[in-house]
């Protein structure tokens, strides 16, 4: 009887323990993430995700391998989105005209850790659109067709929205996440960049559920 009475006890406080374990892993506002109201514009049918970021913060570097890996895997009812953001800075907005460039030429899976690389590692000044335009071409990449794409007119418009999204979504810092146009990642809930993006993943959890529900 004795036996019987603890398996029941031990039986009883797993039961509370996994309990408790599935209330911590649900999301919470405030805590885990902040509510984006009025939500951003999504594409239908899908939940996306969006990565507000920048080559020249050195945070955004560390966490670009994890991030396009887990991008890489996810599933097909979730969609993924990188927003390159400037604060209005125009060394960034440089930056920003990069990322797009690369994005129009069809260069950017192949430059686009190169960027960082080359900014946080090799220290690279790309202070000028010629000297980005260098070291494209120095990359194997067609500099004449990158040097119009940089210059162009769409390019800074692609800037100029971008921003208007981070303000939209009231980002204060890169990198930060924002899910389904509505829920935008507290990145102090996440003591490294893989709770990082586990919380990012319940939060699509959250945001699938939702959806269900409507």
């Amino acid at each position: 009887m004795k036996k019987l009475i603890a398996l029941l006890f031990v039986t009883l406080i797993s039961s509370f323990a996994l309990s408790g374990a599935g209330l911590a892993a649900e999301p919470q506002a405030g805590r885990d993430f902040t509510p984006i109201n009025p939500p951003l514009a999504t594409p239908p049918g899908k939940i996306e995700v969006v990565e507000f970021f920048s080559y020249g913060c050195s945070h955004c570097s560390e966490f670009h391998p994890m991030i396009s890996q887990w991008a890489a895997k996810l599933p097909k009812d979730v969609s993924f989105r990188r927003v390159p953001v400037s604060f209005n800075r125009p060394e960034w907005a440089r930056l920003s005209r990069i990322y797009y460039a690369l994005e129009a030429t069809g260069d950017l899976a192949k430059l686009d850790a190169a960027v960082f690389v080359a900014i946080h590692e090799q220290r690279v000044a790309f202070k000028t659109d010629q000297a980005v335009v260098s070291w494209v071409t120095s990359k194997g990449a067609d500099g004449k067709k990158f040097g119009d794409a940089i210059a162009s007119f769409s390019m800074q418009s692609k800037v100029q929205r971008a921003d208007q999204e981070a303000t939209a979504a009231r980002i204060s810092g890169v990198p930060s996440l924002a899910v389904d146009g509505r829920f935008l990642l507290n990145n102090e809930a996440a003591s490294n960049y893989e709770e990082l993006l586990k919380l990012t993943d319940s939060v699509i959890a959250k945001a699938r559920q939702e959806r269900k529900g409507k």
